[in-house]
């Protein structure tokens, strides 16, 4: 069930009208929410609800077992255990296919032709997401994040719950939870936060994002080799703007309609092409993800805590694991090593005077800006190709002559938007909020019907799922 469609729009409503008056009653709130979540999940598949309940419940045990311990040793074994067990689960649905054919390649290396053909599990919808929920369930309750008593509901309800279920953001166990103990109060609502939240959401995600994939880069990616150097960098350039409004925008959809139904998400984003270093544009892309990995690997690992050269270390494997949670492919390795890479090179050049002296400078910032960019733009190619040598095609064709085709005039418009609207004022969405907060209820809601609307009519036929739901 994908957000932009009539029959999510259908699904909400009905949840929305039943979860509110059942708010007052907080257990058949959370149950209702969980058959809600579930029946979202089972609309794609019923065959793997079943795993999604029993890698939640298998979590909500051990961490209960967790919480219940006063053992040191035993807690840190059923964490351990716990952790375990669920990455099994993930490596065994997402890595088998991409494990065996490295090892069938290897085999080729040597001589040896392989003999058997060993069909790899089909990989259930956001397993990466339910999975990371579940282990942060246990890592925070282990941490001592989570002091409240866990219920078995809670743990359910919190990995499960249908507005982050397939693409995140990822929720911590110790923010979330707390907002399931309590009644949610409908005056503590911003609705108009909610509506814009939605209203964006769509316009990212059906009018840029569907656009540049259809119009721009799909072609160019799909047969490179038959386009010039302008349009290969339009289409680079292109999947920056369409990755980030597509993912971008299921957030701003989940997060408002969590808000709908009285529940608060953390910010996944936040302009990250605004970004002058590659430290700061993981403080502002997928800040979910990139906040999980410092907190349950990089500092785990050591961090900084053990000199430069292990830092160092650590990062790279932060990145290339960060990479592979990505996909089962080496081109995601690739694109994580470039960004522990960035992220070696921007600490060493860091401590240099020349660092410091440049950043004193009015200049510099900006300079930074189209540099950390078009660095990100190189990782990007790696991430959208499926193999390498697709990449190198396309790297390839930046040297190659002739005149861009494809750069009509709606294309290039929906491009600036993708990228450059990230440096929008925020006052100009607080002045919005605030406008509508004078409007009556009936006008805002007419304004809402007509913006998505315009979206629907404005939009690309068809409605493509979002990129993040295959991880």
């Amino acid at each position: 069930m994908l957000f932009p469609t009539v029959e999510y729009a259908v699904f909400f409503l009905a949840v929305l009208a039943i979860a509110w008056p059942l708010a007052g009653r907080v257990t058949a709130h959370k149950v209702f929410l969980l058959a809600a979540s579930y029946v979202f999940y089972g609309f794609w598949s019923w065959r793997y609800v079943p795993l999604l309940i029993g890698v939640s419940t298998f979590a909500g045990l051990v961490a209960q077992g967790i919480q219940r311990s006063h053992d040191d040793r035993v807690r840190k074994g059923l964490l351990v255990w716990g952790v375990m067990v669920c990455l099994i689960v993930l490596a065994y649905y997402k890595y088998t296919s991409f494990l065996l054919l490295s090892a069938l390649g290897l085999w080729g290396v040597v001589g040896r032709t392989p003999v058997w053909n060993i069909p790899a599990p089909f990989l259930p919808l956001g397993i990466s997401f339910f999975v990371f929920h579940a282990i942060s369930l246990m890592g925070d309750v282990y941490r001592r994040k989570l002091l409240a008593r866990l219920h078995l509901l809670d743990a359910l309800l919190y990995v499960a719950f249908f507005p982050q279920l397939i693409a995140g953001p990822i929720l911590r166990a110790s923010k979330f939870i707390p907002q399931l103990m309590r009644r949610c109060d409908p005056a503590k609502i911003r609705v108009n936060r909610a509506f814009l939240l939605i209203l964006a959401g769509l316009f990212k995600k059906v009018i840029v994002s569907n656009t540049l994939a259809t119009r721009l880069v799909e072609p160019v990616f799909n047969s490179p080799a038959q386009f010039h150097r302008w349009d290969v960098l339009l289409a680079i350039y292109g999947y920056a703007a369409e990755i980030y409004c597509d993912f971008s925008g299921y957030t701003d959809i989940a997060t408002g309609c969590a808000m709908l139904l009285g529940y608060r998400f953390p910010k996944n984003f936040d302009a990250p092409y605004t970004a002058q270093d590659p430290q700061e544009f993981w403080q502002r892309w997928h800040i979910s993800l990139s906040t999980w990995l410092r907190d349950y690997l990089y500092i785990p690992l050591g961090g900084s805590r053990e000199g430069k050269a292990r830092m160092y270390v650590n990062l790279m494997i932060t990145m290339l694991l960060g990479g592979l949670w990505h996909g089962a492919s080496w081109t995601f390795v690739v694109w994580g090593g470039l960004q522990g890479l960035y992220l070696v090179v921007h600490r060493v050049w860091s401590g240099k005077k020349i660092a410091f002296e440049l950043g004193r400078t009015r200049w510099w910032p900006w300079v930074a800006r189209v540099l950390m960019f078009h660095a990100v733009c190189l990782g990007w190619v790696f991430f959208r190709s499926p193999t390498f040598g697709l990449a190198w095609t396309v790297l390839k064709q930046l040297a190659s002559r002739g005149a861009a085709t494809l750069a009509a005039w709606p294309v290039v418009v929906t491009l600036l938007l993708g990228i450059f609207g990230q440096y929008a004022p925020r006052e100009w969405r607080r002045g919005v909020e605030a406008t509508m907060s004078r409007l009556p209820m009936a006008v805002n809601g007419a304004l809402l019907t007509l913006g998505v609307y315009l979206i629907e009519v404005l939009g690309p036929t068809g409605v493509a799922p979002f990129i993040y739901f295959q991880f």
